[in-house]
């Protein structure tokens, strides 16, 4: 006679183990990674949960990344926890600030803050290694006028910062989202415009690069139809790379595979 293939029923043993390992599992999440650096999920449940339009990336921090989260994190670090409003002039020391969505290992940020020190740059991105690396190249290149922020810059624009407060706001090579499904990951929308119409002051620009076309595309047909923004180009199409982005190691990868990058400036009206 065969046996049956119906599971055996659980036991309470079993079900507490269960119960345990799951338990274990979500304080993980919710831990940090490194006492007294960024905090595994900042937001937690105090705001709703959305689609979002990054996917967080837990990969190898190395040992002097860690050493600059562990050390640097409490003095240029923050956490994206909507729970406060930041006041930026004192957070800066009274600086103009431009906010960056999205830095991957912060070569470019911090290029960027060493050539124009006048100029302060919130940077925001989820990916630890990262974090690390850019706390660890504004220590070692002496880079006051950076500050890096753990989460979802979209909790940041709606609670954290006042309105008109921001002198610019970069977005470059953001995530495609390629297929057709995931388009409305995509940030480049209109309700994101809107939200960031807010905190832009009037005439701060606004500076999308993508080198996915149509993503450049769908970037351009939002911009150019959003009331608050106006685009810098006479022509109404895209601008030339301004001298102050520097050319990435990621960008000139594609541009050795032939990709072309589109890069978009509009101004808040």
């Amino acid at each position: 006679m065969s046996e049956s293939l119906n599971p055996a029923p659980e036991t309470d043993e079993s079900h507490d183990l269960r119960v345990a390992a799951f338990e274990r599992q979500r304080r993980l999440r919710q831990e940090p990674r490194f006492p007294g650096g960024p905090a595994a999920d900042p937001a937690g449940s105090h705001h709703e949960r959305r689609i979002r339009s990054f996917q967080p990336r837990r990969s190898r921090v190395t040992p002097g990344q860690e050493d600059a989260l562990q050390r640097l994190w409490p003095k240029w670090g923050l956490d994206i926890d909507g729970q406060s409003v930041l006041d930026l002039p004192e957070l800066f020391d009274g600086l103009p600030v431009v906010l960056e969505i999205g830095f991957g290992m912060g070569e470019a940020t911090a290029r960027m803050a060493a050539d124009d020190l006048g100029t302060g740059i919130l940077a925001v991105d989820v990916h630890t290694p990262g974090q690390g690396n850019l706390l660890g190249l504004a220590d070692r290149n002496g880079l006051s006028n950076i500050r890096v922020a753990n989460g979802d810059a979209i909790i940041l624009l709606r609670e954290m910062l006042p309105p008109d407060s921001l002198d610019g706001l970069r977005v470059y090579f953001p995530d495609p989202w390629p297929k057709k499904r995931h388009h409305k990951r995509r940030l480049i929308q209109p309700e994101f415009l809107n939200l960031v119409a807010q905190r832009l002051k009037p005439g701060a620009v606004l500076h999308c690069a993508t080198d996915w076309e149509p993503y450049a595309e769908q970037m351009l047909e939002v911009l150019t139809a959003h009331p608050r923004f106006e685009n810098t180009q006479a022509d109404g199409g895209y601008a030339p790379r301004p001298a102050f982005r520097p050319l990435t190691r990621f960008e000139g990868q594609g541009l050795d595979k032939g990709h072309v990058v589109h890069d978009l400036l509009f101004a808040r009206r």
